[in-house]
């Protein structure tokens, strides 16, 4: 038997179908080592920051499956993703089940049995070529991970610490997500620092001498209104004639292949997926071997998927549309074995098991076909248009297009545009002024960064990397530093506090040039240039000095400043402050804490914490009080957060009330808020460990003996075991 260990359970399935009998199939789910949660035990910077590493909770039963296996098995196979990660994950499966040695290589005389494979995308012949050309784990991949992951701990629970003590418990603080939320927030500022001005459009309508009606805009756009009249004036009382036509023959040229940057941001401007859910579907496609790897920043395409390429597009759109393109990487870190990501085939136009998965599928295969085709050939036509006694008006004009040969935009519709088909004109020619409009208008400010847009920035600012972008958006989404608005991304109060605190004092290492220096150190640990313990103390040295001289000499944040004479306290008619709440900014008197008047940012009363007179029955010292949070009132411990209890009315705990009894200990199954959503547990979680997603239906599954849970519309029942066949029986038709 030889045992194959891959990533997700996903593949499991298709990677199985490719292989003989004498191989089975297991997944890592993910990672299966990181440090502990405690700073404490998780480094040892003294040793030359040794990471210690534990096996995540939850994934006990995972390691003891693996372990089981490998002692049966003749040969032990890695097949984690082709990635930095990959390679991390794969090396702590050797850690975690005793098959490592201390210098991290693996096949070798010592350990025979263990082989590493790689491939980028799941078809037979990629995973048959894969087995056939087994390498060492790559020490220098695995280091490179490790150092991003000890430098993200050592610059997050430092500087977070700091927050904690100088703005507000509970903030974070990360290397790359402050930079990003720095770029958001210089934005903001220039968007509140604009100064609007005003200016006018003015637009004809004329009739040609063929009866045919075309509208002309004034080439300038004036600023004063009298200058608008004037020009009014003029064009009603001469006579229009078309003073030039031009024509000029535009091409327009293909994009390259995807890349992870540039597939969440067309993921985003066209199919309004967030970068997190763009790469959640594309990493359901390559699991079921309908792609290539979507975690990469190189551009190039595979002989054998060129030729595919080559041969459909002839088939589809002719031999006219094929022209063979070469690519160039522009990323300095891209590795030219991986690939762009494309189709694993070229033939199949529609893929996907769900209507997310069949449009992001098209979307990557119409932008690989494009990539190969022939130029698109536009003509664009001017036509200016003055009165007969030129000089006195600036032209009107207008400018259409027509379509001479697609090319490329045969396949890829939707970056077409709309062609403007003008009427048949001459130089010269009359025209009759029908009507003219002024519509006055105000300049606009930059707008807010787009998730597709901050990415962009992001890559041209070399922070991050493109595996990273999607959590690096996501991350200052989940802290509430920004909120969505639409398809753009707004700073919070909190984010800008936050932001403000650390550009005062640590610009530079939320600086754009250090942010990228530091993925370019980490690169050149992945080459082998660099060493992992020489980088980890240039960087942590003046740092953790900042940080200690930063704990003494920076100002702690009780307030955002004076509220204004306008706003006084409803209480003791005292001065305000702007202060900062986790629910945004709001107003307090000045003499806080021997008065408690607040009001809300707007000036409105806000009433504060009452007592309720009850002691709180889960820690027994704190007493109860009514607050005001961002779902409403709600009662709670004065000891929060060191007592996390929340009283519920006796409506809200029928409707948690499930009536169904946990399997495990007999403790009712109650519905519970989490950080990501609503799931279902034991009365006695977290002592008993039962989870499940969906509201218990109280039947029992007769496959495995768990309890079974709401489905869909289509399926409305089915099991909580994820590994019980009923738990997908849409899927695998297991009634």
């Amino acid at each position: 038997m030889n045992l194959v260990i891959v990533e997700s359970p996903v593949k499991i399935k298709t990677i199985s179908k490719y292989l003989s009998g004498d191989y089975v199939v297991r997944a890592s789910v993910g990672h299966i080592r990181d440090l502990p949660k405690s700073n404490k035990k998780a480094i040892d910077i003294p040793a030359g920051f040794v990471p210690y590493y534990e096996i995540i909770k939850g994934k006990e039963k995972v390691v003891e499956e693996i372990k089981e296996l490998s002692k049966k098995a003749e040969e032990i196979i890695l097949a984690t993703d082709p990635d930095r990660e990959g390679e991390a994950i794969a090396w702590h499966i050797t850690q975690a089940i005793g098959l490592a040695n201390s210098k991290l290589r693996i096949q070798n005389s010592e350990l025979p049995k263990i082989k590493r494979i790689v491939f980028n995308e799941i078809t037979q012949s990629a995973i048959e070529e894969a087995i056939k050309h087994p390498r060492d784990i790559d020490v220098n991949l695995v280091r490179a991970q490790e150092a991003r992951r000890v430098l993200d701990r050592l610059v997050g629970y430092n500087l977070s610490g700091l927050i904690w003590k100088k703005v507000r418990y509970g903030l974070s603080a990360g290397r790359v997500q402050s930079p990003a939320l720095r770029i958001i927030m210089e934005r903001e500022r220039e968007i509140r620092a604009f100064a609007p001005e005003n200016y006018w459009v003015i637009t004809g309508v004329f009739e040609t001498k063929n009866k045919n009606e075309i509208t002309l805009v004034c080439d300038t756009q004036p600023k004063n209104e009298n200058e608008v009249d004037g020009i009014i004036k003029i064009a009603n009382e001469n006579q229009w004639q078309i003073t030039n036509i031009a024509q000029n023959e535009t091409k327009r040229y293909p994009k390259p292949p995807f890349i992870t940057s540039t597939l969440q941001q067309a993921a985003s401007s066209r199919l309004g997926y967030s970068p997190s859910r763009a790469m959640s579907i594309a990493q359901k496609l390559y699991e079921q071997g309908l792609i290539t790897y979507m975690r990469t920043d190189s551009v190039n395409i595979g002989k054998e998927a060129l030729s595919q390429i080559y041969k459909e597009i002839e088939k589809t759109f002719g031999k006219e549309y094929l022209e063979r393109r070469i690519y160039i990487t522009k990323s300095k870190s891209a590795q030219e074995a991986h690939e762009a990501i494309r189709p694993t085939s070229a033939g199949k136009k529609t893929a996907g098991a769900t209507d997310e998965q069949e449009r992001l599928y098209k979307l990557i295969w119409e932008r690989t076909i494009a990539s190969q085709m022939s130029r698109a050939q536009i003509l664009k036509t001017k036509v200016s248009a003055n009165i007969i006694k030129p000089g006195l008006i600036p032209n009107f004009s207008i400018i259409g297009s027509i379509m001479i040969f697609p090319g490329w935009l045969a396949a890829d519709t939707a970056a077409r545009g709309e062609d403007v088909e003008l009427p048949k004109l001459s130089k010269n020619e009359p025209l009759k002024l029908i009507n003219i409009i002024n519509e006055g208008k105000q300049t606009e400010p930059a707008s807010r960064y787009t998730e597709a847009g901050l990415i962009k920035e992001l890559e041209k600012r070399e922070i991050g990397r493109p595996s990273t972008y999607a959590s690096i958006i996501k991350t200052i989404i989940d802290r509430g530093y920004t909120i969505k608005e639409g398809r753009t991304l707004r700073p919070t109060d909190t984010g800008e506090v936050v932001s403000g605190f650390l550009e005062q004092n640590f610009a530079k290492y939320i600086s754009d040039s250090f942010t990228a220096e530091m993925e370019n150190e980490l690169d050149e640990i992945a080459e082998g240039k660099r060493k992992y313990e020489i980088m980890l103390k240039n960087f942590y040295t003046p740092f953790s000095k900042e940080i200690k001289l930063k704990e003494k000499t920076a100002e702690k944040i009780t307030n955002l400043g004076e509220a204004g004479e306008e706003h006084k306290c409803p209480v003791c008619d005292g001065p305000m402050v702007i202060k900062l709440s986790r629910n945004g900014k709001f107003l307090s008197c000045k003499k806080f804490p021997e008065c408690v008047g607040a009001k809300k940012i707007d000036g409105s009363i806000m009433e504060g914490p009452k007592e309720t007179g009850e002691a709180c029955p889960q820690c027994q010292t704190g007493k109860l009080i009514e607050r005001e949070g961002r779902f409403g009132k709600f009662i709670s411990c004065n000891n929060y957060p060191k007592c996390r209890f929340i009283k519920t009315s006796p409506e809200e705990e029928n409707r948690r009330k499930t009536g169904v009894k946990c399997l495990k200990d007999g403790g009712e199954i109650i519905e519970r808020r989490g950080r990501y959503g609503f799931f279902y547990s034991c009365l006695n979680y977290p002592k008993c460990d039962f989870i499940m997603k969906s509201r218990p239906t109280g039947n029992i599954c007769k496959l495995c003996g768990s309890l079974m849970m709401q489905g869909t519309k289509t399926i409305p029942e089915r099991c909580s075991n994820v590994k019980c066949p009923n738990n997908r029986p849409d899927k695998l038709n297991v009634s």
